[in-house]
């Protein structure tokens, strides 16, 4: 064993090694974009699939009776469950599901996921961490804190599907908020072109997936919704709902504005655009003054310390050469 580790520290086979690792990631780094699937195609199929929903749903309620419902009986084991255990009213349901939008999962099968999650989740965190706390950590977990700790596993398992949907949320925003000022510009070059909302706002969902999948996916699902609804103000607070960003809002209002009144599009959209832009500029200059702060206490740790050694340790040298 010593004398292949001796073999291997070698130049020469160090550099043969090395230079095998080299070689093995350039090839990994140019077959990398042939293992890439499209996300915007697959997740453009999924909104195509809510297009088809919404049709669907218009035929059901033109042919139904006008005292009749439309009401989806629960399908599966886990719709089953979901139903008997009443978990829609114990988790508060319609809450979940504004999130679950938000965060992309729109299906109702994703709802009854993540309420069966939010049940199983606590259950089997505390069942885990028991066994753990009597088994392998038996000898340093006294036998009075063998209790707790399920319990705090317990506790950690009802927020952790929470946490995970929340951090989904939050990603969502942060690629819609990011190419939201530059839809609004291509929105506002529609309209003003004399395109009509429905054609502006497909054509910039086709525009804007290379810089944000989010937002395309949300922008035709509008549109669809503005074909298939009733009442196409539905359509823009559907929108406004789904993303949770105060600046998707704000164009949402204008556009019900527009709707209900009248009132011309363009103007409103130029001045919505000059103040997203002033908005992302002041939070530009916002994150920058916040910045010298953040860096006093990376400076103090590692950079005085190193320009210290470099300024006094030739002199310290010196010193103890002449003694």
């Amino acid at each position: 064993m010593v004398e292949q580790l001796t073999a291997i520290l070698e130049i020469q086979n160090a550099i043969t090694l090395l230079v095998g690792l080299s070689a093995f990631a350039t090839v990994l780094t140019l077959a990398a974009p042939l293992f890439q699937t499209d996300k915007l195609r697959g997740r453009m199929k999924n909104v195509a699939g809510e297009r088809d929903k919404l049709r669907a749903q218009q035929k059901a309620q033109l042919n139904a009776p006008s005292d009749a419902k439309l009401r989806e009986k629960p399908k599966g084991t886990t719709s089953q469950l979901v139903e008997a255990l009443n978990l829609r009213q114990l988790f508060a349901a319609e809450n979940s599901r504004k999130k679950l939008r938000q965060a992309g999962y729109r299906m109702e099968s994703h709802l009854v996921t993540f309420l069966i999650f939010q049940l199983a989740t606590p259950v089997v965190l505390a069942i885990v961490t028991f066994v753990y706390s009597s088994t392998v950590f038996a000898d340093r977990i006294p036998e009075s804190m063998r209790l707790v700790v399920p319990l705090i596993g317990g506790v950690a398992g009802f927020y952790l599907p929470n946490m995970y949907l929340t951090n989904k949320v939050q990603h969502r925003q942060k690629s819609i908020k990011s190419a939201w000022s530059d839809a609004l510009d291509l929105l506002l070059i529609c309209v003003e072109s004399g395109m009509s909302i429905e054609a502006a706002i497909g054509r910039v969902s086709q525009e804007i997936g290379a810089s944000s999948v989010p937002l395309a996916e949300e922008l035709t699902l509008t549109n669809a919704e503005l074909s298939f609804l009733g009442d196409r103000r539905k359509a823009f607070v559907n929108l406004g709902d789904r993303t949770g960003l105060p600046t998707v809002k704000s164009v949402v209002t204008s556009l019900v504005q527009s709707e209900r009144y009248g009132t011309p599009l363009g103007t409103a959209l130029r001045v919505l655009a000059q103040e997203n832009r002033d908005a992302r500029m002041q939070e530009a200059e916002k994150r920058a003054a916040a910045l010298p702060p953040k860096l006093t206490v990376p400076m103090v740790l590692f950079f005085l310390p190193v320009i210290f050694m470099v300024l006094i340790g030739p002199s310290i040298i010196l010193v103890m050469g002449v003694k």
